[in-house]
């Protein structure tokens, strides 16, 4: 009795239908799978294959390049072939470059796998995001806010299985992470096969192609989502660096912060983006995320000049902040990413919107390291005012950008 209450409502959290659930059950799976590689990839191929880590890091910067090229011409052919046929055939594509990595010798090697996997990935990602609308239903916000929530978990319960390899460090271990992450993508492909083939929706007539390349509402949005983004490597690369050299915190604290933004997000996420449902609330909530990290930002830099129990102390209250802020920026870029883009071309605005975020990634270390770690206490406070004035654009943003959409009468006049 109490297994069957619990899986119906485990059942109830995943979604209000057949496809929502399988939808989430194919994401839990891929993101379990990305937590047991991501965690150990690295070490795998310069303690096992022996390249050098300048050799490993230069062959994921040049695959990374060459994904971001893939993600809008991917979404725009998910929008014409349909968003189930081309996600499922990237994931295919994962699954063998995934698995042919545990073969891999040389550098030019691993420097052509990775590059297919990350223009699969790329084009994949706009591909999910279009499938996402048509799968979420009448409450897109609460299904995406679900979703959220189990891709959090599973990459969680991915990363807590490659701690036992990273503590075996055998290459058998890490040969298993790698083959279970491939395993992943193909389980993810096969169950998006029971989702229904949605049908293609027919563009206006005579409109251009590229169209979300004229649409300038977005492509603020997509700059400022960008910029945003680089909140996440705050969590994942600066804080953990602050606290090691310049704070009297114990070690210990790095590892519970990540713990306390991963429990927090889960917990949050589908209480906090139900809510979340129009460009309108996306607007006010990204308003919202830059004021929290106008106040995480600015508690960090103090951890540094706290005694011990006071920083680490210091240090959890601001990541606490901090993942608040996370949950209700990843639900304002939910609600504006999608309900500013036009339903029969979902896969290619999704897929400038992953080409934004992606680029500030990958400039994100580089402009955290120099200019925040550079400054010090300076440029904490710099960029907790970053943030601020970036999340104040959101509700101007949200009205320019419905002010530009068409109509329901035009629309209806224009496709009829």
């Amino acid at each position: 009795m109490i297994k069957t209450g619990l899986a119906c409502r485990i059942g109830r959290m995943a979604g209000d239908s057949g496809p929502e659930r399988v939808l989430v059950a194919a994401s839990f799976v891929n993101r379990v799978g990305n937590g047991l590689f991501n965690a150990a990839s690295a070490l795998y191929f310069t303690f096992v294959v022996g390249l050098p880590a300048v050799q490993v890091g230069a062959a994921l910067t040049l695959a990374g390049v060459m994904g971001l090229c893939a993600g809008i011409p991917g979404g725009h052919l998910a929008d014409r072939r349909g968003a189930r046929t081309i996600m499922t055939v990237a994931l295919a594509v994962q699954a063998l470059s995934m698995a042919a990595l545990v073969l891999v010798e040389s550098w030019t090697a691993f420097t052509i796998i990775a590059t297919i996997d990350q223009i699969a990935a790329a084009a994949g990602g706009a591909a999910w995001g279009a499938l996402v609308v048509r799968v979420g239903g009448e409450r897109p916000a609460l299904f995406r806010a679900r979703l959220r929530t189990f891709v959090n978990l599973g990459v969680i319960l991915g990363t807590v299985g490659a701690g036992a390899a990273l503590a075996a460090d055998t290459r058998g271990a890490y040969v298993m992470l790698i083959l279970g992450n491939a395993a992943s993508f193909a389980l993810c492909a096969a169950l998006l096969l029971l989702l229904p083939r949605y049908p293609v929706l027919p563009a206006p007539p005579q409109q251009r192609r590229w169209i979300a390349f004229a649409d300038r509402p977005f492509l603020t949005f997509t700059a400022l989502y960008g910029a945003m983004g680089l909140q996440y490597p705050v969590v994942s690369l600066l804080l953990p660096i602050w606290i090691s050299e310049h704070t009297e915190a114990p070690r210990w604290t790095v590892a519970a912060l990540f713990a306390v933004n991963s429990a927090f997000c889960v917990v949050m996420q589908t209480r906090i983006g139900s809510r979340i449902e129009s460009p309108y609330d996306g607007g006010r909530a990204f308003r919202i995320a830059g004021l929290l990290f106008l106040v995480s930002c600015p508690m960090m830099a103090l951890a540094a000049y706290a005694p011990v129990w006071a920083a680490a102390g210091l240090v959890l209250v601001a990541i606490f902040v901090h993942s608040l802020g996370e949950v209700w920026e990843s639900s304002a870029c939910f609600a504006l990413g999608f309900g500013l883009a036009p339903d029969h071309a979902q896969g290619q605005y999704q897929g400038v919107l992953g080409l934004g975020f992606n680029a500030g990634q990958a400039l994100a270390p580089a402009i955290l390291t120099t200019v925040v770690l550079g400054l010090g206490t300076t440029g904490w406070l710099l960029l907790a005012l970053f943030f601020a004035a970036l999340g104040a654009a959101g509700p101007s943003l949200a009205r320019w950008g419905m002010r530009t959409r068409p109509q329901p009468g035009v629309a209806a006049e224009v496709t009829g």
